[in-house]
This record gives structure tokens, C-alpha cells and sequence, in this order.
């Protein structure tokens, strides 16, 4: 039960802890985009083609396999998927190419009543939209009244010619080795990881790398736009997702609807930046679990928070010399790396903080330490399924984010900037700075420091930014909103936990987003749910 409901939060935004969230392209920045066709202007074959909407089929594997169909609407009805055709190449749209898989739950309401699709995107970036919509598809029911919900697997994604550069077991080996090195001996291990990593992705995805930009699919979402038959874009983007809409926005402000920008990305700042944040944005929510933890009778780590974190990072190094042992039916171990990355996976939600607590205990057992929940929370932060295939999550991101950037760190900028980040966080620190080197050894170039957001004359935008986010630190919600230019972002504050404010459950969220989308209500710039 544990697996099955982390997998789909691991997808939204797990990406952000390898490549950081700074991005965009070159196109993105030139007002020329490159070149490229204008949607109103691609040939009729793309604009034009009728999608062919049926019953879902059994999410495949690189999306995650959760062997079964999408769970019928509340009204009994069934998630229907299509496939659209766009442009591997927009500024060659005659030339290639590319399948892009969609997901949608029609609406209830008439036709003088619609208002036409919602358009989700939710984050990695390389998650699936296909198997996440379905599943969190109770949450945004209520938007259901006015809009059809859509979703997609973005190019590179999922069924959406998913990028694949190692095979499981040799993904099972690189997810788990050393994270953060302490010698020469270890760092030449760790970069002959991040080229061999390369090079497969070079080897099975070659051709499809330099065509990732989010500037490519922000032009996708327009093609879906026009081919689902609206004037302006409705969306949804959650963590990576509003930086796409805000990339979007800069290139077709005019055509912007209501859209709602949720975990909001800063896109003025290089990775460096970027990467330091989080470890900042990890490490206040570690210590609002500890604190969490320390009042509870059973805390495992103890009641004292400087003494919890203590236990914390003696426990991640004992991990690194001696891994634990696990119920895996493969008879995998909990390494280090592995319980680091269950542990970033249980702060993106305080739904997860128990299943930390339990796995933290059963690690710590004086009798039989077991490091199975850990594990499995590993696994779903690398988009393990339980068979022991593995989505095309952590790949994508990775293909994503470098197709993106431009910076190419050396190992001598790590070593540079790492007691910086060491004081950022002891436990998140070392790894999110050595990770600055995994688009170092890529096979195509980046594109530009820092996307292009600025998107004057759109219709006003809802930033929603929590001020305990891990992943997406709160202050990136007002750089967005100077990015983006005057007049167009509307912020809205939660004061609470998690990543992502609207599935927070709280009430003043979900009812200021749902009268913005439903009703065009544009809440008061500034305010503030707890």
C-alpha cells in the first residue's frame, strides 16, 4: 500500500534533486524562438488531426506500473487516452515527428456551461501526467463542473518516447552507490557513474536529446490547445509544470486563460542557486519533521532536535559502510544513497512523515534492523516499480534539465561551493552539490542559463507558494512573480508544509484556486491561507 501511493508523488517533482530547477532554452530567450512555426501557422496535418479518445489501456511500465487501468470517474465513467502527433522539431515541423500520449475525464457540464480543457502538468520534469492525473483525479473533481481534465506524458516521458539510458539492474547498482564522495578514489567512481549514465543515454535516446527544451514542449501544449479546440490555454502546472507555463507564457502571452502555477519554480537563478536552495528548502523540512517527531512519545531519533539530526547522519554514515539489510524479495540492501533518497521522498508531504518514522525505527531496531520501508521509499524516489522495472522518471529529468542549461559544472566548482552547501544541511547538502556535475559529461549541449518568463499583456496568473516547501523554496514564488512582469502573477500564500499547496487539504487553497478557475474570481494579490 505504501509503494503503490508513493509512486505517483515521487513523479511530480523528484527531478529537481539531480539537475535543479533552472532551466529553459535558447528559443525561449531569443523573441525569434529559433525559428520556429507559430501553431496558427504548422501544417494541417497538426492542427487539424481529430484525436481518437478511448478506454485506457494498463499504464506501461515507463510510466509505472501500477497493473491496472485508471480507477472509473466518480460518476462511473472512464479516463479515456488518445495520442497527439507533433513536431519533433518546430523549427522544422515537415521534418520528423513525435507521438505524444494524452489522458482526460470529460466534463460534466452543457456546452453553455463549458468553458473547455484544463491542461495539467505535473512536474519532474518527468513525471507522467498519463498515470498521475488518474490517480489524484479525485482531488480536481470539483473542476470537473466547468472543464474537461487533460493530461500528457511530455515528450521524452513516459509513453511519450520516454528516454531510457541504463537497464534496471544497472539502474538498481547506479541508484545506489555513493552519492556525495569523500576521497579522489570515490569522485573518479562517482564521474565514471555520471559518464556511463551519459553514454547510455546517448546510445538509446540519442536522437531525441537535443529536441527536450521545455520551449518544445511549451509549443506542444499549444498544438494541444488548438487541436483540443480552445482560444487560450487553461492549465495547471505544479513544481517543474510552472516553469513550463511560465516559459508558455513568455511565448504566447496572449493566448494565456486562467492558469494556476502551484510550487512555484524560481526562474531567475543558476543551478548553483538553484541546488543550494533545496538543500536550504530540505533541511527546514527535515527539522519541521524532527520537531514533528520529538513531540510524539516514540520519536526514534530521540526529543531533542539537534541530537535527532545527529542520530540522523550517524545512521546515513553507518548505511555507507555497512548496508542494511531488507525483506526485498531480490535481496536488495538499504545503502546510503538509498535512504537518502527515501528520506528527501517522505518530506515532499507530512503524509509521509510516518512512514519516515517507521522506517527510522525498524533502521535503528536494536534487534534486527530492518531497512525495508526505507528502501521502498528510495525506490519511489527514483521511479522503481515493484516489479523492478523502472520508469523513465529519473532519465527524462535528466535529459530535460540538460537539454535546458547550459552550465556544465567541473569537479573543481563542487569542491568549491561544497562547504557552502555543507552548511546549508549536513544531511542534504553534500549529495545536492556533487550532483551539480550530472549534466557535465552530457552528449548535447544546453541551451541557456535561465528561462525567459517574462509574459507582458497575459491575463493575470495564480502563484500559489508554501512556505515549507522542500523542493521549490517559498521565495521563488516572488521571483516568478517579477519575472513574469507586471500586473500578470496573483500570489497566494500557504503557510504550511509539503510540496504543492492545492492537495494539501486545505480548504482556503482549494476554494481560492477553484473560484479563479471556475469563475474567473482573481483572489486578492497577497493572500495568505493557513
Amino acid at each position: 500500500m505504501i509503494r503503490a501511493r508513493l509512486l505517483v508523488p515521487a513523479a511530480v517533482v523528484a527531478g529537481a534533486l539531480l539537475v535543479g530547477c533552472a532551466g529553459g532554452s535558447a528559443e525561449a530567450e531569443d523573441d525569434g524562438d529559433g525559428g520556429a512555426v507559430d501553431t496558427d501557422d504548422l501544417p494541417a496535418s497538426f492542427t487539424d488531426q481529430r484525436l481518437r479518445w478511448a478506454p485506457c489501456p494498463p499504464p506501461d511500465a515507463s510510466q509505472g506500473d501500477d497493473a491496472a487501468t485508471p480507477t472509473p470517474l466518480p460518476d462511473g465513467g472512464a479516463w479515456e487516452c488518445a495520442t497527439m502527433t507533433a513536431p519533433l522539431d518546430y523549427t522544422e515541423p515537415a521534418a520528423e515527428t513525435i507521438d505524444l500520449a494524452l489522458v482526460r475525464a470529460r466534463g460534466e457540464a452543457d456546452d453553455e456551461d463549458r468553458i473547455g480543457s484544463l491542461l495539467f502538468n505535473f512536474g519532474g520534469p518527468g513525471g507522467s501526467g498519463v498515470v498521475t492525473l488518474p490517480a489524484f483525479g479525485d482531488d480536481y473533481a470539483e473542476l470537473r463542473e466547468r472543464f474537461d481534465l487533460v493530461s500528457f506524458d511530455p515528450r521524452g516521458v513516459g509513453d511519450s518516447e520516454g528516454v531510457r539510458c541504463l537497464d534496471d539492474a544497472e539502474l538498481d547498482e547506479y541508484f545506489a552507490a555513493e552519492l556525495a564522495p569523500r576521497d579522489r578514489a570515490a569522485e573518479r567512481a562517482y564521474t565514471d557513474r555520471l559518464r556511463q549514465f551519459a553514454d547510455g543515454c546517448e546510445e538509446r535516446s540519442g536522437e531525441l536529446l537535443p529536441h527536450l527544451t521545455t520551449t518544445a514542449t511549451a509549443r506542444d501544449l499549444d498544438l494541444m490547445r488548438a487541436v483540443l479546440g480552445d482560444d487560450r490555454l487553461y492549465y495547471f502546472g505544479i513544481s517543474y509544470g510552472t516553469e513550463l507555463g511560465g516559459v508558455y507564457a513568455h511565448l504566447f502571452p496572449h493566448r494565456v486563460g486562467r492558469a494556476v502555477f502551484d510550487a512555484v519554480v524560481d526562474p531567475s537563478g543558476s543551478t548553483e542557486e538553484g541546488a543550494r536552495g533545496q538543500a536550504e528548502g530540505f533541511q527546514l523540512a527535515l527539522e519541521s519533521f524532527l520537531d514533528s517527531c520529538a513531540e510524539s512519545d516514540d520519536c526514534p531519533l530521540g526529543g531533542d532536535q539537534d541530537e535527532a539530526e545527529d542520530r540522523l547522519t550517524e545512521l546515513l554514515a553507518e548505511l555507507r559502510e555497512r548496508p542494511l539489510a531488507t525483506r526485498d524479495p531480490e535481496g536488495r540492501e538499504l545503502t546510503e544513497a538509498l535512504a537518502w533518497g527515501g528520506i528527501a521522498q517522505a518530506l515532499y508531504s507530512e503524509d509521509f512523515w510516518p512512514y519516515l518514522s517507521q522506517g527510522l525505527d525498524d533502521a535503528l531496531a536494536d534487534d534486527e534492523p530492518d531497512g525495508t520501508v526505507l528502501l521502498a521509499l528510495g525506490d519511489a524516489m527514483n521511479g522503481r516499480n515493484p516489479d523492478g522495472s523502472y520508469t523513465t522518471l529519473q532519465s527524462s529529468l535528466t535529459a530535460i534539465g540538460c537539454a535546458d542549461s547550459n552550465r556544465r559544472h567541473t569537479e573543481r566548482d563542487v569542491r568549491d561551493a561544497l562547504e557552502e552547501f555543507e552548511d546549508s544541511s549536513r544531511v542534504f547538502g553534500p549529495p545536492m552539490a556533487w550532483g551539480l556535475l550530472h549534466c557535465t559529461y552530457w552528449p548535447v549541449d544546453g541551451a541557456a542559463a535561465h528561462p525567459d518568463v517574462s509574459a507582458d499583456g497575459a491575463d493575470p496568473i495564480l502563484l500559489i507558494g508554501t512556505t515549507g516547501d522542500p523542493a521549490t523554496p517559498y521565495a521563488g514564488t516572488a521571483r516568478m512573480a517579477e519575472a513574469l512582469g507586471d500586473d500578470v502573477a496573483v500570489e497566494l500564500t500557504y503557510e504550511g508544509e509539503g510540496h504543492g499547496a492545492y492537495n494539501s487539504g486545505n480548504g482556503c487553497v482549494r476554494d481560492a484556486t477553484n473560484a479563479y478557475l471556475l469563475d474567473g474570481e482573481v483572489p486578492d494579490d497577497d493572500t495568505t491561507c493557513d
